[in-house]
């Protein structure tokens, strides 16, 4: 059967979080990764990997991993209705400092109502040594948290918007040990981040965000939102639809708006 069974739906509700989903086969992963280098050869002098975000809007070769079939089946037993809007390659280079603070997505994003999901495909094995990201299980049910904005000198993480400590229990943080070609899929509240990776291999992800066709983005604070229907039809077409890509491999020249680019005076458009 297609998509995700019963029980898996009850522990995302329960828990936030699937994990260990295989998906991918060894060819496909191949090309995963060797789609990855043709999409770095696009980048400027001087520009990182984390510019490759919402580039499935300009390449058909990402756009079309992002709608894969076997991905839409389970996230369409979650959300119902719903669309693509957002992806990007999270990449941790190997004996590297970088971490990402504890954080909720949905902290991140001008979305009401807050109920998107993230599927994270491995493109390369995930485990503790090589920075595997945490997850603090069933933290998504307390809504959204506090967050205090760091500033980049005081912290080695990725994100500057760190959830305040207090809000929970970092020992209950459970790593996500995923093979290359499988799948997790995380709720947007759920609280999680990674460590550093202290290993010599590099971890490599390419995540896929969905919303349900009711969640609106606050086009003040990002602009640039462009919606790509899954599943269903959008009866309620809250946001601006985009155009399917037809090059295979294509940048995409934009600023990135998250309510932690857009400033302080962002954060008062979010669902307390």
């Amino acid at each position: 059967m297609a998509g995700l069974s019963e029980a898996q739906v009850v522990q995302f509700r329960d828990q936030g979080y699937l994990t260990g989903i295989d998906l991918f086969n060894a060819d496909e992963v191949a090309d995963l990764n060797d789609g990855l280098d043709r999409l770095c050869a696009l980048l400027n002098p001087g520009e990182s990997t984390k510019e490759i975000r919402e580039w499935h809007e300009t390449s058909r070769w990402l756009y079309d991993y992002c709608m894969d079939k076997r991905i839409l089946d389970c996230i369409e037993n979650l959300l119902g209705d719903y669309y693509l809007w957002a992806s990007n390659y999270f990449i941790k280079e190997p004996l590297t400092t970088e971490t990402v603070a504890w954080h909720q997505d949905s902290y991140y994003w001008p979305l009401k109502p807050i109920k998107s999901a993230t599927v994270w495909i491995a493109c390369t094995d995930s485990d503790e040594d090589n920075g595997a990201m945490q997850v603090i299980p069933g933290s998504h049910k307390a809504g959204l948290l506090k967050h205090a904005r760091m500033a980049e000198t005081a912290t080695d993480s990725v994100l500057h918007l760190e959830c305040e400590t207090g809000q929970f229990s970092e020992a209950d943080a459970e790593s996500l040990i995923i093979k290359a070609g499988q799948i997790s899929i995380h709720d947007d509240k759920i609280v999680h981040g990674s460590p550093a990776n202290t290993s010599a291999r590099r971890r490599v992800a390419l995540t896929a965000r969905y919303s349900p066709t009711d969640v609106k983005c606050d086009l003040t604070v990002n602009p640039h939102f462009k919606t790509y229907m899954c599943r269903g039809a959008d009866t309620y077409q809250h946001n601006p639809v985009g155009t399917i890509p037809t090059e295979a491999f294509g940048r995409l020249d934009r600023a990135h708006l998250s309510v932690e680019e857009a400033g302080e005076e962002a954060e008062t458009h979010l669902t307390r």
